[in-house]
């Protein structure tokens, strides 16, 4: 069992033929326990100090394994965002081809249609031109006719017209 500075302060020495002096050694004794307590005193504080510093240690390790958990769990979730995302952009590249393919189609589709419509718009136009050509002859044809120099050769008689012409007045 250690000393105490009490066992320190209560030590007796027996006493023996020329001796030491007790003065001398009561004083010496007097600075072992001032000593030893101060030594006591350090022990403690740094017992103190140590288990404080342990017990930050303990909450240093605890937020260590907290973080280390959380980088952890952020490192999880970030691959599962970004797998959720490359999926997620997956969908929307198929669907983007799938309309591009559509819009393809309908446009291949319409473009025939058109197509389709130009050709049967230049049939109508061939036919209405040589309608039109047949009737353009059809009128020359009229003109041409030899009927209307008969008509250059008829004369009206005028006297008649102004003498009805007076009696109207």
């Amino acid at each position: 069992m250690p000393l105490t500075p009490v066992d320190i302060h209560n030590k007796e020495f027996s006493r023996g033929f020329r001796g030491y002096d007790e003065d001398e050694v009561n004083e010496f004794l007097d600075q072992v326990i001032k000593d030893f307590e101060l030594l006591i005193r350090e022990k403690k504080e740094l017992e103190d100090k140590l288990t404080s510093q342990n017990e930050r240690l303990g909450h240093f390790s605890t937020i260590e394994d907290t973080l280390h958990k959380s980088i952890v769990v952020a490192q999880e979730a970030a691959e599962e965002v970004r797998g959720n995302a490359q999926k997620e952009a997956k969908l929307i590249i198929r669907e983007a081809e799938k309309n591009a393919d559509r819009i393809v189609n309908e446009s291949l589709s319409k473009a025939r249609k058109i197509a389709m419509e130009i050709e049967d718009l230049k049939k109508q136009s061939k036919v209405f031109r040589t309608r039109f050509k047949m009737l353009i002859e059809a009128q020359l044809d009229l003109i041409s006719n030899d009927d209307w120099d008969h008509l250059m050769d008829y004369e009206v008689d005028t006297t008649e017209l102004k003498a009805l012409h007076k009696v109207e007045e």
